[in-house]
């Protein structure tokens, strides 16, 4: 990858931690969720105007991924429900990768070297060891790492849908601009239903983060739609997860979860093979 593709990938990375905290910190995380993801899909209507429509080619991926994004906000906040951002993240995050380069290569044709797969290999070590820094998971534990690789199973499938899609598509901003229009207009009503008797006071009290986490969430995975039109979807995943390291830092410092050194030492481990298996591609 060349330094600005990787820049703007890295830049997708941090923006898609930082939204992840706020999501984390908010009183009411489903609907921080629909609410963040509503201001999103607000910007990007405004842009269908000055956009051309997507191919016909791109719409079914399109639909897809909505459904799928669906599943992934459920096990998110679910995840974030049951366990700390610094365990619940880099395992929904960095399990990702691995389900992307298989799937990847069946279902795309995408292949990597020797040297790729051991990048692969080292970042699962690093990710697993983020579920034992207490000893080996107890009973009450599984619930939050089912919630966290469960989540990665979603990411990987919408992660396959947009890759794909986007590709289609014949205008990369026409079919990010979409996406997030279709995300809004079949999620948020259904979280504004829920919670039908408080959104409107949540609302007016987090207003400003509301929308800040909904540029930041639109901007990080835009990018990443943007840069698997041309690359590996795997090797973008995989760059992208460096977010890992702000995820524990965010956890760590701002959130004031426990475990700093380990999940540190765990994060940088899944840092070195990623940096592996991009080096390799």
């Amino acid at each position: 990858m060349s330094l600005l593709v990787t820049s703007l990938v890295l830049l997708a990375a941090f923006l898609h931690a930082a939204w992840n905290a706020f999501v984390k910190s908010g009183q009411d995380r489903l609907l921080t969720v629909g609410l963040m993801h509503a201001c999103s899909g607000g910007l990007a209507l405004c842009l269908l105007p000055f956009l051309p429509l997507p191919d016909m080619a791109a719409w079914p991926f399109l639909a897809l991924s909505s459904i799928l994004h669906w599943g992934y906000y459920f096990f998110l906040v679910s995840g974030y429900r049951h366990g700390d951002l610094g365990v619940i993240y880099p395992l929904a995050r960095g399990s990702a990768p691995l389900m992307i380069a298989v799937s990847g290569a069946l279902i795309a044709g995408e292949t990597f070297s020797p040297l790729a797969m051991t990048g692969l290999g080292l970042a699962s070590v690093g990710i697993i060891s983020l579920s034992f820094e207490k000893g080996l998971p107890k009973r009450k534990h599984f619930k939050a790492i089912s919630f966290a690789l469960g989540t990665g199973i979603w990411i990987t499938a919408y992660t396959l849908a947009d890759g794909l899609g986007v590709r289609e598509s014949g205008s990369k901003l026409s079919y990010i601009a979409w996406l997030f229009v279709l995300e809004a207009i079949t999620f948020c009503p259904f979280v504004l239903f829920l919670r039908r008797t408080t959104w409107k006071r949540y609302y007016l009290n987090n207003w400003r983060g509301l929308w800040l986490s909904g540029v930041v969430s639109g901007a990080a995975y835009g990018l990443v739609i943007y840069v698997m039109s041309t690359h590996p979807m795997a090797a973008v995943s995989a760059l992208r997860e460096t977010s890992v390291v702000i995820a524990v830092l965010i956890g760590t410092f701002m959130l004031k979860e426990q475990h700093m050194a380990y999940r540190i030492c765990a994060a940088a481990v899944v840092v070195a093979g990623i940096a592996l298996m991009n080096a390799a591609i």
